[in-house]
């Protein structure tokens, strides 16, 4: 297949990112195509939609196993792979629900898509674009499997940020509070003096984790 298009996205590492799409909406996000594919007659219409569904590549990953360790699982339990959205898949490809904020036609980069919720590494390739239709894509009475049981335990974190980040853009700082909440650790881990780093927004945030607080402590 050939890419049409690559995401550019506040995640500068996979670490950070959030583990589906939707969890984190206050994250914004470019979509910019291929010199190839920007006629403005392709997005025709698609401004009258709220939601698109990105089909992408997981272009860091290599090979792939018939069975993985679910991060939500703590790790230690193998489900078949097919039973997951897990990378290590026989081709690689990823399926993420996106709010489609603005179809910016007249962009110096051709049209450009404005999203938010994509949980993608930032120059991830794009490998189609398709419409969410509520009537059909929506399934309220769907049983989510392994998921349901860890979702209904789980409990969003603290967040505590430094003095030094006042200058940070207050969108971004919302989204930062978003995804450190979602708790972005395997969750096996839970060592109170451990520091973790992601990479956002061109920052290299170091943080930690105890008593249900995440706690920034250099950016």
């Amino acid at each position: 297949m050939t890419p049409i298009a690559h995401i550019e996205s506040p995640f500068g590492g996979k670490f950070g990112i959030p583990r589906q799409s939707g969890l984190a909406r206050s994250v914004h996000s470019r979509i910019v195509f291929e010199k190839e594919f920007r006629n403005p007659e392709a997005f025709r219409g698609l401004e009258e939609f709220s939601h698109v569904w990105l089909l992408w590549q997981f272009n860091e990953a290599e090979g792939w196993s018939p069975t993985v360790r679910p991060p939500m699982l703590g790790g230690n339990r193998r489900i078949g792979v097919f039973a997951t959205r897990s990378p290590f898949r026989p081709n690689h490809i990823g399926l993420s629900c996106v709010e489609l904020l603005n179809v910016e036609l007249d962009s110096k980069d051709g049209p450009v898509l404005h999203v938010a919720g994509a949980d993608l590494k930032d120059g991830t390739p794009i490998l189609d674009i398709k419409p969410y239709l509520p009537y059909t894509d929506s399934r309220p009475e769907a049983r989510g499997g392994f998921t349901e049981q860890v979702l209904r335990e789980f409990r969003p974190l603290e967040v505590v940020l430094p003095e030094s980040m006042d200058d940070m853009d207050e969108s971004l700082r919302q989204s930062l509070c978003e995804l450190l909440s979602a708790d972005p650790r395997p969750h096996y881990h839970d060592d109170p003096e451990r520091i973790y780093g992601m990479t956002f927004a061109g920052r290299e945030i170091r943080f930690r984790v105890a008593e249900g607080k995440a706690v920034v402590i250099d950016n």
